[in-house]
């Protein structure tokens, strides 16, 4: 399933992230430390990291 939209709300050490479908399926809602969020976006989005 393709990613179309993702959110993030912003925080000080956790952020709380979602993806969701062009259909507007929810695909994933995770909560993420900020150490780990580059990563967390590379393995998630893997085409977009140009």
């Amino acid at each position: 399933m393709t990613i179309r939209t993702v959110g993030l709300d912003l925080a000080k050490d956790v952020f709380q992230v979602h993806g969701i479908s062009a259909t507007g399926r929810k695909i994933f809602n995770k909560k993420v430390k900020r150490a780990k969020l580059l990563t967390f976006f590379e393995t998630v989005l893997p085409s977009c990291s140009g």
